[in-house]
């Protein structure tokens, strides 16, 4: 699905990625963990093409370096951490422009678009918002709404830069599981960064611990959430406590 060798980013001649290799297949999904300034959120700007890179990034056969904005844009459907209001528009306009990559030019929206929209709303319990504007909600409601803009893409590859950072515990349940659910039945992949460690570990296949722009761990979460890799890589001092879905990260007071 996804495959980078010596993937960097270079913004203002400071190297903020440097010579990552990723390799991921179809249906897994992958976060990508470390701590701040690590290049996470840079790494996925740049596959998104927000920023020049070095190396090679190809999604299947293709290089992303091939795919103009709307081609890349019917492959990946990403969630930013801090996406942009717009000013008066309402939920179902907003979660309709992930409709876009699939509507021909100078064309509308077809009843197909508003059916794939409809049901990424109910799933994600927007539906009572349809008619509100965006502006008006919680940010938690709101962090729901840019999920299902994405979602309503039907994108192969879903990247989601800190997707539960603005939600309660209970709504960061539902959308993970919602995430993992349609990985499960349509194959989805996704891409995920997050700090939760916790969280991280409990529903990724694989973590990727990236520090001072380079991959220093790769792995199923029990390898890479240990002890020592945190103490190293972020100077904290936790307790690894065996989940029923993966290890529990624990801080630990120093006195």
């Amino acid at each position: 699905m996804l495959q980078l060798r010596g993937f960097g980013v270079t913004i203002d001649k400071t190297s903020i990625v440097d010579g990552v290799d990723l390799a991921m297949t179809g249906g897994e999904w992958v976060t990508v963990i470390g701590p701040n300034g690590a290049g996470k959120s840079t790494l996925l700007r740049a596959l998104l093409g927000e920023y020049a890179h070095s190396g090679s990034a190809y999604l299947g056969e293709t290089s992303l370096d091939q795919l103009n904005r709307r081609e890349r844009a019917r492959r990946m459907a990403a969630v930013a951490q801090y996406p942009v209001v717009p000013a008066g528009m309402a939920v179902l306009d907003y979660v309709l422009l992930g409709r876009t990559p699939h509507i021909p030019t100078l064309g509308r929206e077809s009843a197909a678009d508003l059916a794939v929209v409809r049901d990424v709303l109910t799933r994600l319990d927007l539906d009572r918002f349809a008619g509100r504007e965006l502006q008006t909600l919680s940010g938690g409601e709101r962090q729901r709404v840019f999920l299902a803009r994405a979602l309503a893409q039907q994108a192969p590859l879903l990247l989601l830069d800190e997707p539960t950072s603005a939600l309660d515990i209970g709504h960061q349940q539902e959308v993970l599981e919602l995430i993992d659910e349609l990985r499960r039945e349509a194959g989805l992949t996704v891409l995920a960064t997050m700090h939760d460690l916790s969280v991280a570990g409990e529903y990724a296949d694989r973590l990727v611990l990236m520090d001072g722009g380079r991959v220093v761990a790769d792995g199923p979460p029990e390898a890479v959430l240990t002890e020592a890799l945190l103490a190293k890589h972020y100077r904290a001092r936790v307790r690894i406590i065996p989940g029923e879905h993966g290890p529990l990260v624990v801080p630990v007071r120093s006195r």
